[in-house]
Formats: structure tokens, C-alpha cells, sequence
């Protein structure tokens, strides 16, 4: 695969294990065993067999007539708000937990903006009976309580991160330190194609089934497998990542990842990574992440939790430097706008992070017979209180 990871675990300048030596043994465990163990067929049994009878899956390919009216071409929705828990977290909370059934741990951390990766591990480690931890911004928290609950509801301990920015950054800086403190029992699930090698390949293998989906429902529907646009925002980026992954080696389809402008990317308040960012490590691998001229981290800022993170995952990194995906950034009032137009179009309330990449249709120019795959990464009910305090409704 061109845009795949080396052997040593980079995505051309991009990716590695930059790691304390206390997460090493972790880490090296991790990945002289998952492939192998993905690869097994009774893994892939497991793991498909959950995927259809537990989350849903196929997710459909749903064609947006009015949506294809007003923008001028064919426009596809990819319904991963149709998964159980409501988004497209699942597919991979399910295929780590089965992973480390395999390497015999016994307790499951995890870090959480939106608070949906966290309802997915709570979620599966109920399926399955192993103790869940979830650190989770107090900011986070607030904005997204009724996750909270879930999460409480499904058993899990949730532990708000309270330093720093209190958000994204923060619970992943905790879930690390819970990690290095109980090395063998212990797995975490990072959500995200974030951290260090193997978690970007391995989340993008877990989420790959999104694109793999599509490109049979789109032959079915239209008779091709490659559309012209693929689209998804990007926060860490999983969602993308699995939506973009089976069309990478295809040059011809124009991959469109949406970051969040936040308040507008020059106002101090946005968390658009690859207009503001540089070269660097955060979270154990190197990648592209905003940061001071001193290497410090810039605090992002969204409205959209899920896209309150200040770097990217390093295989986004990679396709950012190379040209083969194009990175824009769209603003919280141009998401929340969104949001409400595909309610109202479309009757599918969106959240917030997904609002953001159809939000960019409003900049695109289409020819007519143009085929447009837009993720719909979630649903939306996690954000009401925020769309209701915009539009006072």
C-alpha cells in the first residue's frame, strides 16, 4: 500500500513510538502481536461477526436526493450514525477489546472528547465483563453530559482530566499515566488514529471497514467503486481514516478532510491543526500539532469536542505533506449551520464533528454526474444542548 506504514511504523516523515521506557514493554507487546492477531481467522470471525449482529453492519450508503439537488451532483452519505452507540467508534472499541482478550489483559482504559469512543469501550467492556476506566476532560464533562451518563449507565468509572486545557489533550495525558502505572493488566484503547506505533495502522485497520463498505455499495448503486470526492472531517482522524483508507491508492479520487476553524483559524481559538501546525511529537508519535516556538502544545479550541485535539494522526500527517488528501478548516458557526441544514433536508441530525465536513460542500463546485461519499461519523443527539443554545430553539 503506498500511503500504508514502513516496518519501522512511519508514514513517510511521520509516525514511530516516541515513548517513555516505562510504556515500552506495553507498546512492543502491542506490536509484535496484533497483526498477527487480526490476521487470525478466528479474530476476524469474531470480530465480523459482532460487527453484524452487535453494531449493525453494513452501515448503508445513503443517497441524499435533496442534498444532490441543491450541490449539483450525486451526493452519498455514509451512515456510520446508524452504528450502535452512534457513531463510528465502535468498529474499533470492538476489535481492541478482542485483541486484548487475546493478550490476556483484564481492565481497559480509555481517553474521550465527545465522549462517543468512550460510550463505545464502555459499551463493549459490558459486552464482555472487563473492568473500563475513561478519562475524560471536566470541560468535555459538561458540554457532553448525557455521554457521561451513558458511560456511568453501561459501568464504567469516568475520571475527569482536570488539568490544562481540560479537554482532549488532557484525558490522554491521564490515560497514558494510568497505563505506565499498571503495565500488565491493563490495555488502552486509544480512539483515534493517534499515539504510538502500531495504535494509527491498527485504528485504521479496525475503522478500514467504512471505505471497504462503500466501495461495494457504490459499485451496487452506481455501478462504479470510485467516486470522485471522498469526504470526512478530521479531528485525530479515525473516521477519515477509515473512509479514506481502500480509496488511497486510488489517485484519482480527491480525498477532503475538514478540520475545525473553531472561531476562525487566526483568532487564537481553533484547533485547524495543518493551517496552524508544525512538525513534531505529541502522543508518542511525530506528527503535525500546534505548538509554541518553544515546542510547548497550543490549546485548541472547537465547538465540536470530537475535533478538540491540537495534532493529527500521523498517517493524515503524511497525506497532508504529500498532496494526496486536501485539509480545509471550517468554523463552529459554519458546522452549526450545517448541522441544521441537513435536519431540516435531509431529516438526519448530524453531530456536530461530521457537520463540519458537510459544511464544506458549500465550497465546492461539482460537476454534474460527480459521485460525493461524505461520512456521517455520528449522530447528533450528543449535541443538542449545543444546537439548541445556538439557535435557541
Amino acid at each position: 500500500m503506498k500511503y500504508g506504514v514502513n516496518e519501522q511504523g512511519y508514514y513517510g516523515d511521520f509516525g514511530g513510538a516516541y515513548i517513555p521506557e516505562m510504556l515500552y514493554p506495553n507498546v512492543e507487546e502491542l506490536r509484535q502481536q496484533y497483526n498477527k492477531i487480526i490476521n487470525d481467522d478466528s479474530f476476524k470471525a469474531e470480530y465480523n461477526k459482532l460487527l453484524r449482529d452487535y453494531v449493525g453492519r453494513p452501515s448503508p450508503l445513503y443517497h441524499a436526493k435533496r442534498y444532490s439537488e441543491k450541490y449539483g451532483a450525486n451526493i452519498f452519505f455514509k451512515r456510520e450514525d446508524l452504528n450502535h452507540t452512534g457513531s463510528h467508534k465502535i468498529n474499533n472499541a470492538i476489535g481492541q477489546i478482542l485483541l486484548a482478550q487475546r493478550l490476556g489483559k483484564k481492565r481497559i482504559i480509555a481517553e474521550t472528547g465527545a465522549g462517543q469512543h468512550g460510550v463505545a469501550t464502555a459499551t463493549v467492556c459490558a459486552l464482555k465483563g472487563i473492568e473500563c476506566v475513561v478519562y475524560m476532560g471536566e470541560i468535555d464533562m459538561e458540554r457532553q453530559a448525557p455521554n457521561v451518563a451513558r458511560m456511568k449507565m453501561l459501568g464504567a468509572t469516568v475520571v475527569p482530566a482536570t488539568s490544562g486545557s481540560k479537554t482532549l489533550k488532557d484525558a490522554t495525558n491521564e490515560a497514558m499515566r494510568d497505563w505506565i502505572a499498571n503495565p500488565v493488566d491493563t490495555h488502552y484503547i486509544i480512539g483515534s488514529v493517534v499515539g504510538p506505533y502500531p495504535y494509527p495502522d491498527m485504528v485504521a485497520k479496525f475503522q478500514s471497514i467504512i471505505s471497504q463498505e462503500t466501495k461495494k455499495q457504490l459499485l451496487e448503486q452506481t455501478g462504479n467503486e470510485l467516486p470522485q470526492y471522498v469526504m470526512a472531517c478530521v479531528g485525530g482522524g479515525s473516521n477519515a481514516m477509515g473512509m479514506f483508507y481502500h480509496f488511497l491508492d486510488d489517485e484519482g479520487v480527491k480525498l477532503i478532510a475538514v478540520e475545525a476553524a473553531g472561531k476562525g483559524v487566526n483568532t487564537g481559538h481553533s484547533a485547524a491543526t495543518t493551517f496552524l501546525g508544525r512538525e513534531g511529537v505529541l502522543h508518542g508519535s511525530r506528527t503535525i500539532l500546534m505548538q509554541t516556538d518553544d515546542g510547548q502544545v497550543v490549546e485548541p479550541y472547537s465547538i465540536s469536542a470530537g475535533l478538540d485535539y491540537p495534532g493529527i494522526g500521523p498517517q493524515h500527517a503524511h497525506l497532508f505533506k504529500v498532496n494526496r488528501a486536501k485539509y480545509v478548516s471550517i468554523t463552529d458557526d459554519e458546522s452549526l449551520q450545517a448541522g441544521l441544514l441537513c435536519s431540516q433536508m435531509e431529516g438526519i441530525i448530524p453531530a456536530i464533528e461530521t457537520a463540519h465536513a458537510l459544511a464544506y460542500l458549500e465550497k465546492m463546485t461539482f460537476e454534474k454526474n460527480d459521485n460525493v461519499v461524505i461520512c456521517i461519523s455520528g449522530r447528533g443527539d450528543k449535541d443538542l444542548s449545543t444546537y439548541i443554545k445556538h439557535f435557541g430553539f
